[in-house]
């Protein structure tokens, strides 16, 4: 071969990988933070995959629910250690059946088509948790981990509100929406087995590591009404979980400033 022939042939061989992990997703690309974004569908599911520069072995993502891209330091720190972060538009759906299956069908394209890992790590932002939580009470053997950031754990709380007699800043249109996702009514809402609160047995009993992050001032998704519950409920059922306490801060900023404790959670979590 003739050695002016050598050096295109090397730079086509280190570029194919880039060239055919970019072939590989059917979508509208963009920049998330410096990391390729792809949209795309699944049967008519809405979703989104960030790709980090180089996977980490096992092939491991992040599961985001709800406000994809807000306050999204934890997500950017783990695409730097080779995790994809995943979303799929769940909105107006409260973790319900249809919420359910719009995930599955994320799931299911994910680690049967893309080679993910069977078990990711789910992160919820406020209502966010309703998803992850009944996510993976449906599907405790396909979750490694969950971080959930001021989470709404009980419907009844938040959207329900004085609706169902509770402190909760709620939310009138929200609750309707709440109760039609779960085909359900005011009087029995508080007590189904789609209220994440009430469905925890199987989450315990597969001993999945959660980490909330809750700021102890929330009026909107009362840590009393929520975390707290979440939290003495597991216990009961011989399960602990880890909680970090922002004194003084309501439901807002989520995460946290530096995501280390996150982080560092996350990866003992799937070591």
């Amino acid at each position: 071969m003739k050695p002016y022939y050598v050096l295109p042939l090397i730079l086509l061989l280190l570029t194919a990988p880039s060239l055919a992990e970019d072939a590989a997703w059917d979508g509208k690309k963009s920049n998330f933070h410096s990391f390729d974004k792809w949209n795309f569908n699944v049967d008519g599911a809405s979703c989104q995959v960030v790709v980090p520069k180089k996977a980490a072995e096992g092939n491991p993502w992040i599961w985001r629910a709800r406000f994809f891209g807000h306050e999204p330091q934890f997500d950017i720190a783990m695409l730097e250690k080779g995790y994809h972060v995943a979303y799929v538009n769940v909105g107006g759906l409260f973790g319900g059946p249809e919420a359910m299956a719009r995930g599955e069908k994320l799931y299911n394209f994910l680690t049967e088509k893309k080679g993910f890992n069977k078990k990711p790590v789910l992160e919820g932002m406020s209502r966010g948790g309703l998803f992850i939580l009944n996510w993976a009470a449906n599907h405790p053997d396909s979750v490694v981990a969950i971080y959930a950031d001021a989470p709404v754990c009980n419907f009844a709380s938040w959207p329900a509100g004085a609706a169902q007699g509770k402190k909760a800043n709620g939310s009138a249109s929200c609750w309707k929406q709440c109760l039609d996702a779960h085909k359900l009514t005011n009087e029995n809402a508080a007590a189904s087995k789609t209220n994440p609160i009430n469905n925890l047995e199987p989450i315990a009993k597969a001993k999945i590591p959660i980490l909330c992050v809750v700021g102890d001032a929330d009026k909107v998704v009362p840590v009393a009404e929520n975390t707290a519950v979440l939290k003495e409920r597991l216990e009961k059922l011989g399960h602990t979980i880890e909680v970090i306490h922002k004194p003084g801060v309501g439901h807002h900023p989520h995460s946290l400033k530096d995501p280390k404790p996150i982080v560092d959670f996350v990866l003992k979590a799937t070591k």
